[in-house]
């Protein structure tokens, strides 16, 4: 199979490119899909988690603030980490603007100052969103290739975490 250059914005945006002159593991359409679905989630949650990060306001802003930022940095390296899983298995990552806010399945955060609460409930779903995402294509992935499953296996495990120490937020 030969490279070639997609301008589409579907999920199947990622495509297994040529074999690798080792002869390696080359990802299926499926299995390229599937992580493709989980990066455009990360890489909108780490925008998005920035706007929440400029925007959030009120009593308890400076701690929500930091932490919002602990949690990007969090999304930025998953989704650094499912692209160049994407590349080792021989397909191209797509996570262009475009592409990601045509095929992301994460809320808008809304423009404007935002009350601590309100972010605090808005950033518990995202993170919860994109858990649901990178569960919802674990069994798959995993059929396909476990070691590309283990890496969502960190991510599922930090996310969750991530927004259980959120959550917590609104018992104050």
């Amino acid at each position: 199979m030969t490279s070639a250059i997609h301008t589409d914005r579907s999920p199947s945006s990622a495509v297994p490119t040529s074999p690798a002159p080792t002869g390696g593991f080359i990802a299926t359409a499926a299995l390229a899909d599937n992580l493709q679905r989980v990066l455009v989630d990360l890489v909108a949650l780490h925008i998005t988690l920035k706007q929440a990060h400029w925007t959030v306001s009120g009593p308890g802003f400076r701690n929500l603030h930091l932490a919002l930022d602990e949690i990007v940095d969090d999304a930025r390296d998953h989704s650094d980490a499912v692209a160049e899983r994407l590349r080792a298995v021989r397909a191209v990552p797509d996570g262009r603007i475009a592409t990601t806010a045509d095929t992301s399945t994460l809320a808008e955060f809304p423009l404007g100052e935002v009350p601590v609460q309100d972010v605090v409930s808005r950033v518990t779903r995202l993170l919860e969103q994109t858990v649901h995402t990178v569960r919802e294509v674990h069994d798959d992935v995993d059929a396909a290739d476990p070691t590309s499953a283990d890496l969502l296996h960190v991510i599922i495990e930090n996310l969750e975490k991530r927004a259980w120490q959120i959550s917590a937020e609104s018992s104050r």
